[in-house]
């Protein structure tokens, strides 16, 4: 292995991208532009949309209260009610759900209607949220090995089991493991997304081989939080940095080897900006 590591997946997956690229994209038309929510969870590229006059909307109230232009609809996605209050008050939307995600809200629509809906994800999460206000009937969201043993069906109904798309892949494995010896009747539909789990896989064999692991993202994002957490059972000497400023305030030792990933929601510069400094500074040492 080389000194310097770096994940070939590290960074934005197609689905981010192309979210990024359409919110740059519309700000560039000079009308009035607002996402619903962060359009991905970086705070370097919401500051360059608002750079460019991309307001940020937090609140369905927000929503409520809004008398023209377009709003971009997050790459997390949103709930069912969303979209109609936008159709209903006739502003003009574009949806970059990740279709990842959107694949997600597709089932649980369809499943909703004759199963009880198990989301394994963050309750908080804005991903998870989306797809809660896909299900039409009776739903439980489930975090932790705990909340999976102490889960009781609220139905006679069969369960359908779906997965927030970043969701740690053995965590998830474990939860559906506890939740399958306790439902007679269950359907398990894997759907942490492909980029996702090729992810995490890559920086845990990265991790496992280097003295230092580096941890690109930002703190708000669930991808780049489960990278940190599946890098630092690998790798003790693992860091997580938003931006090079942030590595550079840490006891970070370039001495060994080290490996450099990062979330699907970072930016290439920014890594670009970490990779070249710490083959820089190896070369310095």
């Amino acid at each position: 292995m080389s000194d310097v590591t770096v994940a070939k997946t590290a960074g934005f997956c197609f689905g981010v991208k192309k979210a990024v690229d359409k919110a740059f994209e519309m700000a560039e038309t000079g009308g009035e532009i607002y996402t619903y929510g962060p359009v991905i969870h970086n705070d370097e590229v919401i500051g360059a949309l608002a750079d460019k006059g991309v307001r940020v909307l937090d609140t369905e109230e927000e929503l409520k209260n809004l008398k023209s232009g377009t709003v971009i609809l997050r790459s997390h996605g949103v709930g069912r009610n969303i979209i109609e209050l936008l159709e209903q008050k006739g502003i003009d939307y574009i949806d970059v759900t990740c279709p990842f995600v959107k694949r997600i809200h597709d089932i649980v629509d369809k499943e909703s209607e004759s199963s009880e809906i198990v989301i394994i994800g963050n309750p908080k999460h804005p991903e998870v949220e989306g797809i809660v206000g896909w299900c039409r009937g009776s739903y439980s969201v489930i975090m932790t090995e705990e909340e999976a043993e102490a889960f009781m069906p609220k139905t006679q109904l069969p369960v359908c089991i779906v997965s927030q798309t970043t969701f740690n892949y053995k965590k998830f494995e474990k939860i559906v493991e506890i939740l399958q010896n306790k439902i007679y009747n269950s359907n398990v539909v894997n759907t942490i997304c492909n980029a996702t789990e090729k992810h995490q896989k890559e920086a845990r064999s990265i991790a496992s081989e280097v003295d230092s692991m580096i941890v690109i993202g930002d703190l708000k994002s669930s991808n780049s939080r489960r990278l940190y957490e599946i890098c630092l059972e690998e790798c003790k000497k693992t860091y997580f940095i938003r931006k090079l400023d942030d590595l550079l305030q840490t006891d970070f030792d370039s001495d060994g080897s080290v490996g450099i990933t990062a979330g699907a929601s970072t930016p290439n510069n920014i890594i670009e900006e970490v990779q070249n400094y710490v083959r820089n500074d190896k070369k310095r040492v």
